[in-house]
C-alpha cells in the first residue's frame, strides 16, 4: 500500500475512531438526561397525588381543579399508588398492590427512591400527613423518549456514514496534496542516470522533510559526480602513468636478452629496470594514500583539530629530519581562546596534505629554510608556506594540482605527480581553499584557507 494511502487511511480511521466516541457519548448523554427528565415528571406525578389524595381537604376546591388541570396529564401505562402504614393499597380507587413490600420498605426507609423495572421508570417518595405517614409509588413506560432515541439513532448512523465517506476521500486529497512534492521528487531522481550525475532535483520551499530529503540527496548527488569525475580522471591518468615504466621495463629486458652482451651492459639495463621500478613503487605509494584518504573521508571520521597544534607537530617531524630551523612557524593575531584555532576536519588527513605542502616545498628548493606562517581573522585561517626554490613558471602554474602531473623531470627531482593533487583533495573536502603564487627564481607561496569553525 502506496503512503499517500495508508495516511488517507490512517486519518480517516482516527478522525472516524473519534467521531464515532463523540456520537457515542452524545447518545447516551441524551438518553440519561431524558431518563431523569422522565424520573422528574414522576416525581411530580407523585407530589400531585400527594396533594390530590391527602391533603384534598386543605385547599379549595378552585385550588384542586387547577393542580389537576396543571399535572394530571396522563403517562403510557402510568400507574400510581398510594400505601398506608400496612403496606396496603388506598385512597386512589385501586387496591391493586402491583408492589411488593419489600419494595414499599425500602421506599419508606430511603424516603426517595428511583429505578427501573424493565421497560418501566419508577419514583417512590415516604410522605408525611396529618392522616398518617404514606408511601407513593408511579411508573409509567416512556415511549416518547424510545421514539426521539431511535430518530436520534438513525440521524447519527446516517451523519456518521456521510461523515466517515467525506473524510475517506478528505483524507486522500490531503495525503495527495501533501506527497505532491515526493512524487515530484521520485520523478526527478528517475530522471538521473550515470551521464547526467549533475542534475539536481527540485528542494522546494516549505522547509520540511521532504525539502531535508531533497537536500541531503543534492548534497550526496554532488559527492557522487565529485567522486565519479575524480574516478574517470583518477583511471585514465593511472593507466598511462602505470604504463609508462612498465613499458619500459619491458623494452629494456627485452633488448637485453635480444643478443649477448657485456656486463656493463647488463648493469646498465638493470639499472634502468631498477630506476623504474622504483617510480613505479611511488606511483602505487601514492594511489594507496590516495585510497586511504577516500576511506576516511567516507568513513566521516571529523574530529575538532587545531591548526596551531597541528603545525607544531609537522615542525618538530620536518627538523628532526631536514635539521633544526629548517620549517619555521610564525604566529599572527593568534586569539586568547581555542575555538578560531579550531576546524572540523580528519586530523590524519590534514597531517598528510600539509605534510605534501611541506615536503613538495623542501624538494623543489634544495632543503632550505621554509616558512609557515599562521594568521587568524574573523573570517577563519590562513596558512601561507613559503620555500627559497627556483619558483614556477606562470604557464605551468594552473597544472600543479592536477594528478599525475609534475615537473620534476626538468628540475632534476624524483616525484610522481600526486603529493600537491593529494593535498589540494583533502583541503578541499574539508571545504578549504589552496593557492599557489610564484616567480621563477623567487620561491613558490601556498596559501591553504579554512573557514571559522
Amino acid at each position: 500500500m502506496k503512503i499517500k494511502d495508508r495516511l488517507g487511511l490512517y486519518f480517516t480511521l482516527i478522525s472516524t475512531l473519534t467521531l464515532l466516541g463523540v456520537l457515542t457519548v452524545v447518545y447516551f448523554t441524551f438518553l440519561k438526561v431524558m431518563e431523569a427528565e422522565f424520573y422528574d415528571r414522576l416525581t411530580d406525578r407523585t407530589m400531585v397525588t400527594a396533594k390530590l389524595y391527602l391533603e384534598a381537604d386543605e385547599i379549595s376546591s378552585d385550588a384542586l381543579d387547577k393542580v389537576r388541570e396543571k399535572y394530571l396529564e396522563s403517562l403510557n401505562s402510568e400507574v400510581i399508588r398510594i400505601y398506608n402504614d400496612r403496606n396496603s393499597a388506598s385512597f386512589i380507587g385501586d387496591d391493586e398492590q402491583f408492589w411488593t413490600n419489600n419494595i414499599i420498605n425500602k421506599v419508606r426507609k430511603a424516603g426517595k427512591l428511583r429505578f427501573k423495572e424493565g421497560d418501566r421508570q419508577v419514583v417512590g417518595i415516604f410522605y408525611k400527613d396529618n392522616q398518617g405517614d404514606f408511601v407513593i409509588l408511579a411508573s409509567a413506560i416512556d415511549k416518547g423518549t424510545a421514539i426521539r432515541i431511535s430518530k436520534l439513532l438513525k440521524v447519527m448512523i446516517g451523519v456518521f456514514v456521510v461523515i466517515f465517506i467525506g473524510l475517506l476521500f478528505c483524507g486522500r486529497w490531503i495525503a495527495k496534496r501533501m506527497l505532491s512534492p515526493l512524487n515530484i521528487f521520485m520523478e526527478q531522481v528517475k530522471m538521473i542516470k550515470s551521464n547526467n550525475l549533475h542534475y539536481r532535483v527540485d528542494e522546494g520551499r516549505n522547509n520540511d522533510e521532504i525539502t531535508l530529503l531533497a537536500r541531503s540527496f543534492n548534497n550526496l548527488m554532488e559527492h557522487l559526480e565529485h567522486s565519479f569525475i575524480l574516478q574517470k580522471t583518477f583511471v585514465a591518468n593511472a593507466s598511462h602513468e602505470l604504463r609508462t615504466p612498465v613499458t619500459r621495463m619491458v623494452i629494456s629486458a627485452e633488448l637485453a636478452l635480444s643478443r649477448d652482451r657485456d656486463i656493463p651492459a647488463y648493469k646498465g639495463t638493470l639499472s634502468s629496470v631498477l630506476e623504474d621500478a622504483e617510480k613505479l613503487d611511488q606511483i602505487i605509494t601514492a594511489l594507496l594514500k590516495l585510497a586511504q584518504a577516500d576511506l576516511e573521508y567516507s568513513a566521516a571520521l571529523k574530529e575538532a583539530v587545531r591548526i596551531d597544534e597541528l603545525l607544531w607537530q609537522l615542525q618538530s617531524e620536518w627538523n628532526e629530519l631536514k635539521g633544526n630551523g629548517s620549517l619555521q612557524i610564525d604566529m599572527i593575531n593568534m586569539p586568547d581562546t581555542i575555538e578560531p584555532l579550531t576546524i572540523n576536519a580528519s586530523h590524519t588527513l590534514l597531517q598528510i596534505a600539509l605534510d605534501n605542502i611541506i615536503g613538495n616545498a623542501f624538494k623543489f628548493s634544495a632543503d632550505k629554510t621554509v616558512t609557515c606562517t599562521m594568521e587568524v581573522n574573523p573570517s577563519g585561517i590562513i596558512l601561507v608556506i613559503k620555500d627559497q626554490g627556483m619558483g614556477i613558471s606562470p604557464e605551468v602554474l594552473p597544472e600543479i594540482f592536477k594528478p599525475f602531473y609534475t615537473n620534476s623531470g626538468e628540475s632534476g627531482q624524483e616525484g610522481h605527480g600526486m603529493g600537491l593533487y593529494l593535498a589540494h583533495k583533502i583541503i578541499t573536502l574539508f571545504r578549504g581553499t589552496i593557492t599557489a603564487t610564484s616567480n621563477p627564481g623567487q620561491g613558490t607561496s601556498f596559501t591553504v584557507t579554512f573557514a571559522a569553525f
